[in-house]
């Protein structure tokens, strides 16, 4: 079972960079993203092995935090299938 990586950041720039470093820190692959507020505020998800997913998003939260505020990132090694029904785990 895969797990999940949730970064939530301010800003559509921090929130690129965030994903560009996650991507380039691991092998997780995006399933998901959210964009509140006209895009001040953006949650990206990933998806992949749980030592990847924790990587990716402690690479992605510290490159996002040069840019914008943070404000959480977690990690959710095999989600319960109720959670995976938001997003497609299968990519």
């Amino acid at each position: 079972m895969e797990s999940i990586g949730l970064l939530e950041v301010q800003g559509l720039v921090a929130a690129i960079e965030g994903l560009d470093a996650m991507t380039k820190a691991a092998d997780v692959r995006l399933i998901h993203t959210e964009k509140r507020l006209g895009g001040r505020l953006v949650t990206l998800i990933v998806a992949g092995g749980v030592s990847a997913v924790t990587a990716a998003v402690e690479a992605g939260a510290a490159c996002a935090a040069e840019l914008g505020e943070v404000f959480g990132c977690e990690v959710i090694a095999s989600p319960h299938e109720e959670v995976t029904k938001f997003f497609d785990m299968e990519k």
